[in-house]
């Protein structure tokens, strides 16, 4: 996929390709490449020297707004067909696009496909905060593929941890901290999946925090913007 102007893409893309396929003659039979642009005028200019190739069966160069309309277009092709769509339609081809998968596509695909359309509008409006985009596709963070595992590793460790302690200090006590542990690592993997490290202080202040506290805050952190926010929060729990 080439989306930026590379007056030397095709040197390039056939230099590599017949030198990885020299080199690994002996497991393949035959090569082709297939070369996507979101136009003709992203492409190189000089393709004289290369006629013969472009021209073949074995190269294939797609220009994404050359498919045709978005919503006759097999879901995955009118993925890519999204990247090239202006901002004021994007948002509604997007929304389409969710409410197609729904129908047409199992749950680990559509899952896929929402991760996908999530990213590809949170590059096209980089003007927008992560919630801001969502929040115009008609969906939450909750159902997005890095909440999902951010959480899944949460409640896992803090599964092993409560069972750990419930043996030394009573299995219901440890089951108890196991579940404010969870939810101590599901906070902070999230915050530093949106802000980067995390200091120490506010660690600290968060594994403090009760579990009930730990429930609005893993909320309300969905608002923030910047690490400050947070800590402006945590200064209000403590000064309510």
């Amino acid at each position: 996929m080439q989306f930026q102007k590379d007056e030397q893409l095709y040197e390039r893309v056939f230099a590599e390709s017949l030198l990885y396929f020299y080199r690994n003659r002996a497991r393949y039979s035959d090569w082709q490449a297939v070369i996507i642009y979101p136009s003709r005028s992203i492409e190189q200019a000089d393709i004289y020297p290369y006629r013969a190739l472009l021209n073949s069966n074995q190269v294939h160069r797609v220009y994404l707004d050359e498919l045709g309309d978005i919503r006759q277009l097999p879901v995955w092709v009118a993925l890519m067909v999204l990247t090239t769509v202006d901002e004021a339609q994007a948002p509604q081809e997007a929304r389409y696009l969710i409410e197609r998968s729904a129908v047409e596509q199992p749950e680990t695909a559509r899952r896929a496909i929402i991760e996908l359309i999530t990213t590809i509008m949170v590059y096209k409006f980089e003007q927008l905060s992560r919630q801001e985009v969502e929040s115009m596709l008609g969906i939450t963070l909750k159902e997005t593929r890095v909440y999902r595992e951010i959480k899944e590793e949460g409640r896992e460790e803090g599964r092993e941890q409560g069972l750990e302690q419930g043996r030394e200090e009573g299995l219901e006590q440890g089951l108890e901290q196991g579940r404010q542990q969870e939810a101590v690592n599901l906070v902070i993997r999230l915050l530093t999946k949106r802000f980067g490290a995390i200091p120490e202080e506010i660690r600290s202040h968060i594994s403090s925090l009760p579990l009930p506290v730990l429930e609005d805050f893993s909320e309300a952190l969905l608002d923030f913007t910047a690490l400050p926010d947070v800590q402006v929060w945590l200064d209000a729990i403590n000064n309510p």
